[in-house]
C-alpha cells in the first residue's frame, strides 16, 4: 500500500487557524480524489471535505462550511486543508485518504497516520 503523510497539526487557540498538507512520495496525487476526515476519542469518524481529481468540486461537512477549505497544488503533489475560526470541537486527529472520486460509497484506497489537532486556550 502507498501512504500519504499529513503534516501541520499542532495546538492553537480557539479562533485560530491552521494549515494542514497532505502529500504523498513515490506516487502522484492527481490521479486522485483526496478527502480530509477526522477522528476524536470516544466519536464516530467524520468525514470533513473532500476535493476531486481537477480540484473542479469540493465538498464539505456542515460542521466545518465556512470556516475550512480545501484545496490542491497539484505542481507541489500536495492538497491542504485550511482551518480557521478553530473551535475546540475540532480537536481530533486529521486524515487525509486517496479514491477514485468523492462519494461515500468510493473505497479507500490509500491513507496516512494522521496529525493531531489540538483546539484549546
Amino acid at each position: 500500500q502507498l501512504q500519504l503523510v499529513e503534516s501541520g497539526g499542532g495546538l492553537v487557540q480557539p479562533g485560530g487557524s491552521l494549515r494542514l498538507s497532505c502529500s504523498a512520495s513515490g506516487f502522484t496525487l492527481d490521479l486522485f480524489a483526496i478527502d480530509w476526515f477526522r477522528q476524536a476519542p470516544g466519536k464516530e469518524h467524520e468525514e470533513v471535505s473532500c476535493i476531486s481529481v481537477g480540484g473542479g468540486s469540493t465538498n464539505y461537512a456542515g460542521s466545518v462550511k465556512g470556516r475550512f477549505t480545501i484545496s490542491r497544488d497539484n505542481a507541489k503533489n500536495t492538497i491542504y486543508l485550511q482551518m480557521n475560526s478553530l473551535k475546540p470541537e475540532d480537536t481530533a486527529i486529521y486524515y487525509c485518504a486517496a479514491k477514485d472520486y468523492c462519494s461515500d460509497y468510493a473505497p479507500t484506497l490509500h491513507w496516512g497516520q494522521g496529525t493531531q489537532v489540538t483546539v484549546s486556550s
